[in-house]
């Protein structure tokens, strides 16, 4: 019996150690993304979506998804991945369907997204136009949302400055470099030299989805990519995609080019894509969802997180320039 129970004992006691060892995943080790600075959505483990750690006062998180309210379609489960993270969440557009009329706002947007409203920032999309100069958006989102007949604006996260811009260029006295808004734009970039900055709007400049390339927001990407800016957010198109860091005519610039991100995975049915745009490093339509950016001083981290399954779908980091 002694010698039964010290073979026993002995077993459980390598048990253990082989245990810690190895983790509870059974490997030694972590698992490394493909590259140092971001990884495809096969090389990320699928993990739940619990609260980011915060490790310090410099570190922020933000939230991004656009093309959200349209009842009876929308999606609760978007709103409940933010709902009890104290973060801004950046409304990228095509805030209601289908014409953004006030009711659509009462009826679609504020049953789900209501509680949020404050931490929202928003931008317009063409839905949103069609009610005129998008009486709707404006009178719902109030000063959030800036001047009624401009609908740009910026402000600080930390280290970070970011900008929001109004794509619907033609409501708004052109996107032109002489126009007033990239007039704006190219002065609020040259009072806010910080070491790194993000822009959202609507319409994305590149996409394989099915709204097309506009050009017209190609000025917007000049005045950034002049400036030395990292990200840019967009919606339009009802799917997830990621870019490598491009310059404005679309090239591969590792060194100072933007990452694209479009997100218009809150809540509109998602679309199909029609082509396979240059440099897209991740597309899908297979779930609604939302944007997180972890920005810190120089750098920062993103996941794109699926409503439906709370899973991490797409993952990696990138520094400033």
């Amino acid at each position: 019996m002694v010698i039964t129970l010290l073979t026993l004992v002995v077993t459980l006691t390598l048990a253990d150690q082989l245990a810690t060892r190895l983790g509870p995943q059974g490997v030694a080790g972590a698992p490394r993304s493909a590259t140092p600075e971001s990884s495809a959505a096969a090389s990320v483990p699928a993990v739940s979506a619990s609260p980011s750690a915060t490790p310090d006062v410099s570190t922020h998180l933000v939230y991004a998804t656009g093309d959200i309210g349209d009842c009876p379609h929308t999606v609760p489960a978007v709103a409940q991945l933010v709902r009890n993270r104290h973060a801004l969440i950046l409304a990228v557009g095509d805030i209601v369907y289908p014409s953004g009329q006030p009711s659509g706002f009462e009826r679609c947007f504020d049953p789900v997204w209501g509680k949020l409203k404050a931490r929202i920032r928003p931008v317009p999309g063409n839905h949103d136009y069609l009610t005129r100069d998008a009486a709707g958006y404006f009178a719902y989102f109030g000063a959030a949302a800036g001047d009624p007949s401009q609908g740009w604006y910026s402000f600080d996260i930390g280290s970070w400055h970011v900008v929001a811009l109004n794509s619907m260029c033609q409501d708004v006295g052109g996107c032109r470099a002489s126009s007033p808004q990239i007039t704006w734009l190219e002065a609020d970039l040259a009072a806010h030299p910080t070491g790194c900055t993000l822009a959202y709007w609507h319409h994305p400049r590149f996409t394989s989805g099915d709204g097309g390339s506009p050009r017209r927001t190609e000025p917007m990407w000049e005045a950034l990519y002049a400036a030395g800016a990292e990200i840019v957010i967009n919606g339009h198109d009802h799917d997830y995609e990621r870019f490598a860091p491009l310059d404005p005519a679309g090239r591969l610039d590792p060194q100072r080019g933007m990452r694209e991100f479009v997100v218009g995975t809150g809540g509109a049915n998602l679309t199909r894509r029609v082509r396979v745009a240059p440099h897209s490093e991740i597309w899908t339509r297979d779930y609604h969802g939302l944007l997180e950016l972890t920005l810190q001083p120089g750098r920062y981290h993103w996941r794109f997180v699926a409503a439906e399954t709370q899973r991490v779908i797409d993952a990696g980091s990138g520094r400033c320039h």
